[in-house]
């Protein structure tokens, strides 16, 4: 005998055939009709449908406690929650990731896969809803509007727990290479112009503080993803949810997520207020704004590698040209560069739905739901990659960085202590002009000989200063054309003596 293809349900709108193999029903298929946006159902974020089967177990072990749920649908609820937070059904959450309704077509997507899951553990096939009910039962107590958003929250929070680790093992890399590259001297550059000397550790170091910074932000930003509005229902009064409801849902909820929720302050705020995701946002896109800014320089140092600054090699991943045989580009940086734009354009989304909510109810959750767990997901992927693929095999071009530093103007900054602004402006101009190493413009521009000059300007990274010279000796600048006498004039300090 034939099974049926297809089983027949109803609901206020009237009665619709569904697949018979569905776990899913009539409020789904609706949603399926209804929403062809994205092409991206639900479950590709697996920490939403598990927040969501979460809750609802939680819900239905505090329903059995008040005696509202008869032990056998609670315990097959709680079976249909297990299977789908150890993987199970994940495929049978397909609702698009764009949906009207606040996400309610996500709620009575996941109601439906429960119910007919634990009608399937009872024995029972699937559309029996006089067993166990989508809305009766495994939506008691329940609304959209309070179950929706405290799901998303859990897997905000969860995805920002699971980025955390990954930037520190990132910023741990860059402090690695720091430690490797320590003693390299290389030259420093503001608004891409030689700057002064520092070393490529210290440029290393630097990205690893800045990453670090952003892992603190981000685990301040959590706390304010765990204050739950479960129990306030439709728009905070707690309408259908009987007395203590809310207090026992919110433990069974500590207990299934691990998560240390706590009760929303003010449930009527708590059922339109999106701050937290504003929150979430924004902290997101300063990480993945700095990023960005560190894959530019990363490209940047090792660019060339022969025609460009190539001050480091990074590892290469793949051939970078189809025409250009030996070409290798900076692929891993690039992806993410354009992980960080794709967050950038989601973190002003989520500003103008989280504004754009009207009264008592935010109806744009979903997008903001989405463009939220789709950058968290990126940005993890993109720092592992980083991290794994790039930073970890970084190495430094030592005879560029050298090469770079005994030519470059910049270095004469350290001497100005020693030998004097004036001294050392005409030294770098008459270099930079000349095309002779600093040591020697310096020696032909003041009373250092090339000798102690060269000392000086080795320990790059220090205030030069000769032992026993001091800043208001008298010192010749000269240039090609002519000799100048300049006398120095007593610092900042003795002037101030003197008054």
């Amino acid at each position: 005998m034939n099974r049926p293809e297809t089983r027949l349900e109803r609901d206020s709108l009237g009665e619709l055939a569904v697949p018979a193999d569905a776990y899913w029903g009539i409020h789904t298929a609706r949603a399926l009709e209804n929403f062809t946006i994205s092409s991206t159902p639900i479950s590709q974020h697996p920490d939403l449908i598990d927040a969501l089967v979460t809750v609802k177990d939680a819900a239905a072990a505090a329903n059995h406690e008040l005696g509202l749920l008869p032990a056998g649908v609670a315990d097959a609820i709680a079976v249909a929650c297990r299977r789908v937070r150890d993987g199970e059904l994940h495929d049978q959450f397909c609702v698009d990731v764009l949906q009207g309704g606040a996400g309610t077509s996500t709620n009575m997507n996941a109601n439906e896969v429960i119910a007919n899951a634990a009608l399937e553990h009872l024995g029972l096939p699937r559309g029996r809803y006089d067993l166990v009910h989508p809305i009766d039962d495994v939506n008691r107590s329940q609304s959209t509007n309070d179950v929706y958003p405290t799901a998303v929250k859990i897997a905000v929070a969860k995805g920002l727990l699971r980025l955390m680790p990954a930037l520190e093992e990132l910023a741990a890399a860059f402090e690695e290479r720091s430690v490797a590259f320590g003693s390299m001297v290389k030259i420093g550059r503001t608004q891409l112009q030689d700057a002064v000397p520092m070393t490529l550790g210290d440029e290393f170091a630097a990205f690893a503080v800045a990453i670090r910074e952003d892992v603190v932000r981000i685990g301040d930003t959590v706390p304010l993803l765990l204050e739950c509005s479960l129990g306030g229902t439709a728009v905070g009064t707690g309408v259908t949810a009987p007395a203590g409801y809310r207090e026992i849902a919110l433990e069974r909820l500590r207990e299934r997520s691990g998560l240390p929720m706590t009760p929303a302050a003010h449930l009527f705020e708590a059922s339109w207020d999106a701050s937290a995701f504003l929150q979430s946002s924004a902290v997101l896109r300063r990480s993945a704004i700095k990023l960005s800014k560190i894959s530019n320089d990363l490209r940047l140092l090792a660019s060339g590698p022969q025609a460009g600054l190539g001050e480091i090699h990074l590892p290469a991943r793949q051939a970078g040209s189809s025409i250009m045989p030996g070409k290798v580009n900076p692929v891993i940086p690039e992806v993410m560069n354009q992980i960080a734009f794709a967050v950038m354009g989601a973190d002003v989304t989520i500003g103008v739905a989280a504004e754009s909510g009207q009264l008592q109810l935010n109806a744009f959750e979903p997008i903001m739901a989405h463009s939220l767990l789709q950058s968290l997901s990126w940005v993890t992927n993109g720092v592992s990659a980083l991290r794994r693929f790039c930073v970890e095999g970084i190495e430094a071009n030592d005879t560029v960085l050298e090469r770079y530093v005994a030519s470059s103007i910049g270095t004469v900054t350290v001497l100005v202590p020693s030998i004097g602004y004036e001294a050392a402006a005409h030294a770098a101009q008459y270099a930079l002009r000349t095309g002779i190493p600093i040591a020697d413009a310096v020696a032909q521009h003041s009373e250092l000989s090339r000798e102690e000059a060269a000392a000086l300007l080795a320990h790059s990274g220090a205030a030069a200063r000769l032992p026993g010279r001091q800043r208001h000796r008298r010192s010749i600048a000269r240039d090609s054309d002519t000799a100048v006498t300049v006398s120095a004039t007593p610092g900042r300090a003795a002037i101030c003596s003197q008054m």
